[in-house]
C-alpha cells in the first residue's frame, strides 16, 4: 500500500486522464482519495460518501448547500454526503485534494 503521493504524481497522473478532471490516488477501506481539476465547468453531483476538499492550488466560489464561500490554496472544505456542492469561478490553475470517506450514504455504521 502507499503511504505518500507527492503533489508532482498527482498532477502527473492527472494529466494522463482523457475522460475525467480527476484522478484515483489511493484507496483504503472505505477511503478513497483523488486529486481533481476541472475545466471550464463542474458538474459534480453529490457523493454518497462525506468528503473533505484540501485545496492544493487556485482559488474558487465554493456552493455548498444553498451557500457560496471563497477558497483558496491551503483551505479545507467538509461535505456530508447526499449535500449538494460545486466549485464555481475557479482559476486556471485550481485543483483540489478529495478524500472520501465512510459508509455510503454517509450513516453511521453499528
Amino acid at each position: 500500500m502507499t503511504h505518500k503521493v507527492a503533489l508532482a504524481e498527482a498532477i502527473n497522473q492527472l494529466n494522463k486522464e482523457t475522460e475525467f478532471p480527476f484522478t484515483q490516488l489511493l484507496r483504503h477501506g472505505s477511503m478513497t482519495v483523488e486529486y481533481f481539476a476541472p475545466q471550464g465547468t463542474d458538474t459534480q453531483q453529490p457523493h454518497l460518501q462525506d468528503e473533505i476538499y484540501v485545496i492544493a492550488s487556485g482559488s474558487s466560489a465554493f456552493f455548498c448547500n444553498g451557500n457560496y464561500m471563497d477558497c483558496t490554496k491551503g483551505d479545507l472544505l467538509f461535505v456530508p454526503a447526499g449535500m449538494e456542492h460545486h466549485f464555481e469561478h475557479f482559476t486556471d490553475d485550481f485543483a483540489t485534494w478529495v478524500i472520501f470517506y465512510g459508509p455510503r450514504g454517509g450513516e453511521k455504521e453499528i
